[in-house]
């Protein structure tokens, strides 16, 4: 079982943003992000992943605790949320590196694969000025059956 290290590497920022907006610097807060630091980028979670991991590692937080973290942390810039119809949301860690990365998604598992594609950023860049919008980000999710869930 994986163990974390009592102060994520964000910490300063986190405590900052969470003091600007009149809250608190809590330890489920800090465990939260640092599960996705020590998980590092291009991994997507679940609440109920992250409630898990986070049981496992002896952290004592709610299942409702982690989803208002989420919550919290997207809103910050810190995580990504991902929707995905079938399973939820799939959060992971922010990353500026590769902000235009898209997503295979499995519809029966939820298991999310990331992959990046120039051609689909240029879609999205014709169709932005086409319509005389300014693109931002581009991101695509592709809904598939992995090979765990394809049948033999």
């Amino acid at each position: 079982m994986p163990q974390f290290s009592p102060l994520p590497k964000s910490s300063q920022p986190l405590e900052k943003g969470l003091h600007k907006d009149g809250r608190r610097l809590t330890p489920q807060r800090l465990r939260v992000l640092h599960l996705f630091e020590d998980l590092g980028s291009g991994r997507h979670l679940s609440a109920e992943d992250v409630h898990h991991k986070l049981v496992e590692s002896n952290t004592k937080v709610s299942l409702a605790t982690v989803y208002r973290t989420l919550r919290l942390l997207v809103e910050m810039g810190f995580l990504h949320q991902l929707e995905l119809s079938e399973n939820g949301h799939r959060f992971e860690l922010a990353n500026d590196d590769h902000p235009d990365h898209h997503h295979l998604v499995c519809i029966r598992c939820g298991r999310t694969e990331e992959f990046e594609c120039d051609e689909v950023l240029e879609a999205g860049k014709l169709a932005a000025e086409r319509i005389g919008f300014q693109l931002v980000e581009s991101t695509l999710n592709v809904r598939a059956i992995c090979p765990s869930c394809t049948p033999k």
